[in-house]
């Protein structure tokens, strides 16, 4: 019967290690994916085909900032929870210079538009003429969510009910 056998280090510090994996996984940050689909979204769906890169850079997912191997791969991504989070976070404006500075007290607030999403069209779709929107929410559509939301969840049917029961 021996001990369980216990992994050996081999050297003192692997920071050197570290740092290589958390630089190799480093996505496009939300602004600079922002910037990409008001400027330049549909050169980045027709891209030039480029060996280096998984799929020959034909399938690439604008919102997420990544590359898939086939069509079928790029569409299974576009059902799953990270690609609907990343919508879902670049439905905010992104923090900006100016935002920064009204938050140092160099002007007054302002709530940060909402906007609404939608997942890219596929290549075909972009060949025939569809592009990618981005279309903000109006405030007073968001006002009325809001006022939906404040509304008694019991009916006023249910109520007059409830009035006549106790009368009696």
């Amino acid at each position: 019967m021996g001990m369980v056998q216990k992994r050996k280090k081999m050297h003192y510090g692997d920071t050197h290690l570290q740092r290589r994996w958390r630089v190799r996984n480093r996505r496009r940050d939300l602004d600079q994916i922002d910037d990409d689909l008001r400027t330049r979204s549909g050169e980045l769906i027709n891209q030039n085909v480029d060996l280096e890169k998984p799929g020959f850079a034909q399938f690439y997912c604008v919102h997420c900032a990544k590359y898939f191997i086939d069509d079928t791969a790029m569409q299974a991504h576009f059902r799953t929870k990270v690609h609907k989070r990343r919508l879902k976070a670049l439905e905010t404006e992104p923090y900006s210079i100016e935002e920064s500075e009204r938050a140092a007290g160099r002007g007054s607030f302002q709530k940060p538009k909402k906007r609404v999403m939608e997942t890219q069209p596929t290549k075909e779709e972009v060949i025939g003429g569809k592009r990618i929107k981005v279309t903000e929410v109006a405030e007073n559509d968001s006002n009325a969510m809001e006022q939906d939301d404040q509304k008694p969840t019991t009916s006023v049917k249910a109520n007059r009910k409830r009035k006549q029961k106790m009368d009696t």
